[in-house]
């Protein structure tokens, strides 16, 4: 059998080096071109800097109410109450 030639410390330094220099070029190359995508307008103004579609009417955005939860505090698991898990 032939002796196995290791790698020796300086050349895995310089190739690791070298690697991360050609990673870093292509991703520089690579960069994609910034997209000139337009974006709608689904109320006024909402999303900021949208474009209105011709013939779209555009209503103010509704506003945000709280949750209503009816019996709040009753019993949740229908009428039994029992220790436990609800079945």
């Amino acid at each position: 059998m032939y002796p196995r030639k290791r790698l020796s410390i300086k050349s895995a330094t310089v190739a690791g080096i070298a690697a991360s220099a050609l990673l870093g070029f292509a991703g520089l190359t690579l960069n994609p071109a910034p997209a000139k995508a337009v974006v709608y307008c689904q109320y006024v103004e909402y999303p900021v800097g949208c474009v209105a579609r011709a013939g779209v009417v555009l209503r103010p955005r509704p506003v945000a109410r709280a949750a209503v939860r009816h019996n709040a505090g009753g019993n949740a698991n229908g009428g039994v109450n029992r220790v436990g898990a609800g079945r």
